[in-house]
């Protein structure tokens, strides 16, 4: 009588289901499947870790050393820091002009983007058009050229004394007088509300209509209806433009080097223009570098600071309140 396959297979040798099988092959061809994905995003994986990570740890190395970019950094330890906080009024200075602007031109600019969305937000005839009109701004307003264009319409012979003249009011001398030199870059940063306002009119066009309908029958008015159901309504894109603008507040950087150059009298020495006089100016990169680290905190802290306030006054229509 023949033996069966059981009995007559040998027990040493090792024969894999076909469970088993199914289950390498699938494993496999999820291996083959994450190379691709990793070879897709390797050029950015690149770029990440050669043009972000690497500088952000270089300078971190950096600002524990003084180094001039010409000779071998030298190991200081935390004298940069020392020396920034304990004996640099320079850093005050900057520091305090650029917490000035941020806390004066980002409300400001917020407001006068919230207007014009809701303006937009009417449905009338050619709002698309105005809005990309007006959303020009955003995208020019950070170059060179308008930075140039700024600086001559509000020179001492420039287009705004000419208005001022004609009307019967005598000039002033915006960018070289100390207390309006930072007002006029206060306007062109508010000048440049178009980003904002995008993202304002994305988000009135999502609050359901039906609530706007039971005030009305309620009798509520615009400015009630604005507090009552627009704002709340509006906060969560509120609290994102308020982060993303005041983080922007504390790296602008071209307008005050082109305009003013800092100047009259360290009036408009934005952080991050001291930052790059100390860098590229100076040669005293590993100080940069330590300035650059404690405007990393300070940033921080000021975001952490609105996310830990943001539970009073951000309302998320999910969880029922605020």
């Amino acid at each position: 009588m023949a033996k069966s396959h059981e009995e007559t297979a040998d027990p040493s040798i090792y024969v894999p289901s076909q469970d088993e099988d199914m289950l390498k092959k699938q494993k496999k061809k999820e291996w083959k499947e994450t190379l691709v994905g990793y070879a897709i995003i390797s050029p950015w994986l690149l770029g990440f870790f050669l043009l972000i990570l690497g500088p952000i740890l270089a300078s971190l190395y950096l600002s524990f050393t003084d180094y001039d970019l010409l000779s071998t950094p030298n190991w200081v330890g935390f004298d940069n820091y020392i020396n920034i906080l304990t004996s640099d009024p320079r850093f005050v200075q900057s520091l305090t002009v650029t917490l000035i602007f941020v806390f004066i031109s980002t409300p400001l600019k917020l407001i006068f983007a919230l207007g014009l969305a809701m303006l937009f937000n009417t449905g009338r005839k050619a709002t698309g058009f105005f809005t990309t009109i007006y959303y020009i701004p955003s995208i020019i307003g950070g170059s060179v050229a308008i930075a140039v264009v700024w600086r001559q319409l509000f020179g001492r012979n420039g287009a705004i004394n000419d208005i001022l003249n004609s009307l019967g009011l005598s000039g002033l001398n915006w960018i070289g007088n100390p207390d309006t030199a930072l007002s006029v870059l206060i306007i062109l940063i508010v000048w440049q509300f178009g980003s904002p306002m995008i993202i304002f009119l994305a988000g009135l066009r999502q609050i359901p209509g039906e609530l706007y309908e039971a005030a009305s029958v309620d009798g509520a008015n615009k400015v009630q209806t604005f507090i009552k159901i627009t704002l709340p309504m509006l906060t969560p894109v509120i609290f994102f433009n308020l982060i993303m603008q005041t983080i922007g507040g504390f790296m602008i950087f071209t307008q005050a080097y082109l305009i003013t150059q800092g100047g009259p009298m360290d009036s408009t020495l934005f952080y991050a223009l001291y930052l790059y006089e100390m860098a590229f100016e100076y040669l005293r990169m590993g100080y940069a570098s330590a300035l650059a680290w404690i405007l990393l905190v300070i940033i921080a802290l000021i975001t952490i600071i609105i996310f830990k306030t943001s539970s009073k006054w951000v309302f998320y229509e999910s969880e029922g309140g605020r």
